[in-house]
């Protein structure tokens, strides 16, 4: 397949077309220099002759939310997906299938309830941001295209993402659990997240997809393995309030209770490679 990929050059992006390369499909990375997402479409040739797209561009999360950061965060994911399907609109030849990602924080805080791609949005920055740049995406199917909204949860790789920012206190012998603990952590092995992409471009799934590990984690669980796997303890928790302090609204990133499952990648017939979240952790490390 001849694959165009926005944020090819992110965390996800850059796994994602090592692997798709590997696995002889073409794939034409869609870089910054290139699209400036939000000032206008992206350049017809980026798109011409291309049998899937696969969508990742936007504005990180992990920063303090001020007020620009926050318009940046949304606008590069609403409007950026806007002028995506816009350009497509205008291809005589369009994509079959469109992989669009979004965020398990379209769940919003949930305590221990069991999420799965039917469960209602939340309510909160997050929910919202998700909410609208997963209505920008459905725009696709109205032009004859497979659409499927990936809910990412927490990706784990040895090369950057959440993993590689708590290894240093943990390797310090100052690591320990967030706030109360008990918050759910809904986290994939960057390799699973790579095979869920591919596994949705070349199989009929469609709409919500999450893509997160069967088998998610309380805060308290995660840092104990985590622990564990580097022989070290987990003995200093982060008080709520110093991470309120620290990273103000953004915070809800990390204290907020996220329970997901992927039930449509499951009975849509993926397999994941690392189910187990100490299998995961002992790969990776």
């Amino acid at each position: 397949m001849n694959v165009t990929i926005t944020g090819a050059t992110g965390f996800i992006g850059r796994r994602l077309a090592e692997v798709l390369q590997q696995n002889g499909h073409q794939v034409r990375p869609l870089s910054r220099t290139e699209w400036n997402v939000t000032a206008a479409e992206p350049p017809a040739q980026s798109l011409v002759k291309a049998d899937a797209i696969v969508h990742l561009a936007g504005e990180p999360v992990a920063q303090r939310w001020t007020l620009e950061a926050k318009r940046k965060i949304l606008d590069s994911r609403v409007r950026g997906t806007h002028n995506i399907v816009t350009a497509l609109s205008t291809l005589s030849r369009r994509p079959q299938v469109m992989v669009c990602a979004s965020a398990i924080g379209i769940y919003g805080e949930r305590g221990d309830e069991l999420l799965t791609e039917s469960s209602p949005a939340g309510s909160g920055f997050l929910a919202d941001v998700c909410k609208e740049w997963e209505q920008q995406a459905d725009l696709a199917a109205s032009l004859g295209m497979r659409v499927v909204k990936l809910r990412t949860g927490i990706v784990l790789g040895k090369n950057g993402g959440a993993l590689q920012k708590m290894l240093p206190p943990f390797r310090a012998f100052v690591g320990g659990k967030i706030g109360s603990g008990r918050q759910w952590m809904s986290w994939i092995h960057l390799d699973d997240l790579v095979g869920v992409i591919r596994y949705a471009m070349e199989h009929p799934l469609s709409g919500v997809v999450n893509g997160t590990a069967p088998n998610p984690a309380t805060n308290s669980q995660f840092t104990g393995e985590l622990a564990a796997a580097l022989h070290r303890p987990a003995l200093f928790p982060v008080p709520t309030f110093a991470l309120k302090v620290m990273f103000g609204e953004m915070s809800e990133i990390l204290l907020s209770s996220q329970r997901v499952l992927p039930k449509a990648a499951e009975s849509g017939g993926y397999r994941f490679r690392f189910p187990q979240l100490r299998e995961a952790l002992s790969e990776l490390l």
